[in-house]
């Protein structure tokens, strides 16, 4: 080996190593963890203290989400996350005098409060956020508010075709289980919701041992653990745990799945069946079967179309979506619509491919990397939202997987009902 060679091989060997090293260190450091406390009222509290971090990241998570919506009254939850900054003050607010931003985000599983701002500034932070959860202002005039908005929102939403497919599919394999309704609401179902429902979901579910608080940056721990102490130690707690348990869904909807539209150039094609749960221990091997099979869809079809598998705390749903199918040759004649032969053998075909290994290694090289990016903090409040084993343990999971496992969720798949929705244009 010539001096050249010798001393290109040794620098890509030290740039792999180099590349091992910093990713084995920022896994340790999520693995070893915050600073971990409780109240009295049960409320849990991580702090991480990171010196040269620019700016200080308050998360606090509400274990409850949409799919603890009352029938009829979709969107519930997602009012109550409006409520608690009921304009766009605060938000304002945030950006001009802290130097940093605010969001409420909602889902089906908890309702997440995201602030940042300067480390010198991390007193008033928590001051907002406590102010929020502990007072918030739930009455007729700010229901109406926050209800008119969301239902404008909404609108919105159910004039997208896309919107539309995700809604029907979803609808199709749950039925009225909660994943089966939309966790936004509907323009009906959020007409129905006054302040009382968002005062009876406040008692039930916007309580301190429902909550872990998350605070990291250029803080000092015993500070933020006094000032916690002080502003959320009056959050009262709940009387009785409400149970994440809901009657099973019923079986997959097999009926008509054509949904004429009278939008021009449109055709939103949607594949479902049952998935795993988040807290599944085929979970990670679920990941990168998912990934496989997005891979090879787009391979096919090009980036129109994808394959995703929704985590939920609760067994949710894989789907394969498909944006402008086939768009212009297939309209729909009445209630019918002409489909390719093996139409409903997409999804039995995918499953069907032998996995071969680099498909498999790039799967599992691609979810490897995307878990070591996600944010520590997230992290640590998805241990209590979806009932995990540990950070290591979730860390850990994806390289530790084989084509046996995935060939294992395979055969768990192969035993679901799948179903389809098709949002395509009326022939003119």
């Amino acid at each position: 080996m010539n001096t050249r060679n010798y001393l290109k091989t040794f620098t890509l060997s030290a740039l792999i190593l180099f590349a091992a090293i910093s990713f084995s260190y920022s896994q340790a450091a999520k693995i070893s963890g915050p600073r971990q406390e409780k109240l009295l009222n049960n409320l849990k509290l991580l702090i991480w203290t990171e010196p040269a971090a620019e700016k200080v990241t308050v998360k606090l998570r509400i274990h409850s989400g949409a799919a603890f919506d009352l029938q009829n009254k979709e969107g519930t939850m997602a009012l109550l996350a409006d409520n608690l900054f009921p304009n766009e003050a605060a938000k304002e607010f945030f950006r001009e005098d802290l130097g940093g931003s605010l969001d409420v985000m909602s889902n089906y599983d908890y309702i997440q409060i995201n602030a940042t701002g300067k480390p010198d500034q991390v007193l008033v932070i928590l001051e907002t956020l406590a102010n929020a959860v502990t007072k918030p202002l739930i009455d007729k005039e700010t229901t109406a508010k926050v209800r008119a908005a969301r239902i404008e929102k909404v609108k919105e939403l159910e004039k997208n075709p896309s919107h539309v497919a995700d809604q029907a599919v979803a609808k199709r394999l749950f039925g009225s289980f909660p994943y089966g309704r939309s966790a936004d609401g509907t323009i009906e179902s959020l007409a129905k919701i006054d302040f009382a429902d968002l005062l009876l979901a406040k008692q039930r579910f916007l309580t301190a041992d429902n909550a872990t608080l998350a605070v990291s940056g250029n803080v000092k721990s015993d500070f933020v653990f006094k000032v916690v102490r002080q502003l959320f130690g009056g959050w009262e707690k709940s009387d009785k745990k409400i149970p994440s348990t809901f009657a099973q869904p019923d079986a997959p909807a097999m009926n008509s799945f054509l949904m004429p539209t009278e939008n021009e150039n449109v055709s939103e094609l949607r594949f479902a069946f049952r998935g795993l749960a988040r807290n599944d221990k085929d979970f990670a091997a679920s990941e990168v079967l998912t990934r496989i099979l997005h891979n090879r869809l787009q391979a096919k079809e090009g980036n129109k179309a994808m394959v995703y598998q929704t985590s939920h705390l609760l067994p949710s749903f894989v789907v394969l979506k498909f944006s402008d199918w086939n768009v212009g040759m297939v309209r729909a004649e009445g209630n019918n619509v002409a489909l390719p032969v093996d139409f409903f053998e997409t999804v039995g075909n995918l499953l069907k491919a032998e996995i071969k290994t680099d498909e498999f290694e790039k799967a599992k090289s691609e979810i490897v990397t995307e878990r070591s990016k996600i944010n520590a903090a997230d992290l640590w409040l998805d241990l209590d939202t979806f009932k995990l084993v540990s950070v290591k343990d979730e860390i850990q999971k994806p390289s530790n997987v084989t084509i046996a496992d995935v060939q294992k969720v395979i055969e768990r798949w192969k035993k679901e009902s799948v179903v389809a929705a098709l949002v395509v244009s009326k022939s003119k």
